[in-house]
């Protein structure tokens, strides 16, 4: 008796076992490989499933997720400058070709960097290092077609490619960042010549407008001061008919000449000499004006004549 209940106690065990053995769950985007005596059975979805214990096993359990690979490609550009790109790949296994997946590639991650070393290296050695850095989304995506097509047949499918960093030789990087400086340097230098240019521009413009401003304002003074000597003469020969224009004029001048003076006193910076300091000297500039109109009017009668 008491050996029957042993026995029944490992058939318990045994069955137990054998039912905790055949069920499976899978959880969500897995997908598992299941081979009846070491040759494929099926693919087994998400969710509770069940198996034959000892006769079928579980082959692999594939991850349907995204995943990523980093992998670090040295190569040589166009003007002969050795770089490191450093290329995150995306990629997931197709949810139909699971089979293919597992069952064609031995080493999946390794082949897919190979392929990456393949096209990177293919397509940098195009480019010269300044547009490796600036076409490197155009690299990205070329090398992402083209591992697509090879790598769609195995099951995979590359979702992106990423240049994440670009890093050329420590002396490489130090020419570059010369040579920014050096060009950085020559806008400044550009622009603020420009800016000095545009500053003198304007000087010179606000100069001539300034003489011009004076200049006519010069002539409007002067047009005033014989409009004013008209005036004083007419009402001279008014008032007192018998006095003779040469006396009104010189009287006139006179009185320029003081007032004249005048103005000069009152600036007490004023530095200018008269030559010759005298009243008398007053006649002689009143006969050099009376001259000079006199020869102007003879020449406008020999050109009308």
């Amino acid at each position: 008796m008491y050996s029957l209940n042993i026995f029944n106690i490992i058939i318990y065990v045994i069955v137990f076992y054998f039912i905790i053995r055949s069920i499976m769950i899978i959880p969500e985007r897995q997908s598992w490989v299941i081979q009846r005596l070491g040759k494929f059975n099926r693919i087994a979805q998400p969710g509770l499933k069940l198996r034959i214990p000892i006769i079928e096993s579980v082959a692999s359990k594939e991850n349907l997720r995204i995943q990523q690979l980093d992998v670090d490609v040295e190569t040589k550009t166009n003007d002969d400058v050795f770089v490191i790109l450093k290329i995150s790949v995306q990629y997931r296994i197709i949810g139909n070709k699971v089979y293919e997946a597992f069952y064609e590639l031995d080493d999946p991650h390794g082949q897919i960097a190979s392929y990456i070393f393949d096209e990177v290296r293919a397509e940098v050695p195009k480019l010269p290092l300044d547009d490796v850095f600036a076409r490197k989304d155009d690299i990205a995506i070329a090398v992402r077609d083209n591992i697509s097509a090879q790598m769609e047949q195995y099951g995979y499918k590359i979702v992106k490619t990423l240049i994440t960093d670009i890093n050329p030789d420590e002396l490489v990087k130090a020419s570059m960042n010369k040579i920014n400086a050096a060009t950085r340097e020559k806008e400044a230098a550009v622009q603020e010549a420009e800016a000095e240019k545009i500053k003198i521009v304007k000087r010179a413009e606000a100069e001539a407008d300034s003489k011009r401003l004076s200049g006519e304002g010069i002539a409007q003074q002067r047009l005033e001061i014989v409009r004013g000597f008209k005036e004083s003469v007419e009402d001279f020969q008014k008032a007192l008919q018998e006095v003779d224009p040469q006396e009104i004029m010189q009287f006139v001048l006179m009185t320029q000449y003081f007032d004249t003076l005048t103005a000069i006193g009152a600036n007490e910076n004023n530095n200018t000499v008269m030559v010759p300091h005298t009243p008398g000297g007053m006649k002689d500039f009143q006969q050099q004006i009376i001259e000079g109109t006199f020869v102007g009017k003879e020449l406008s009668k020999t050109k009308k004549s």
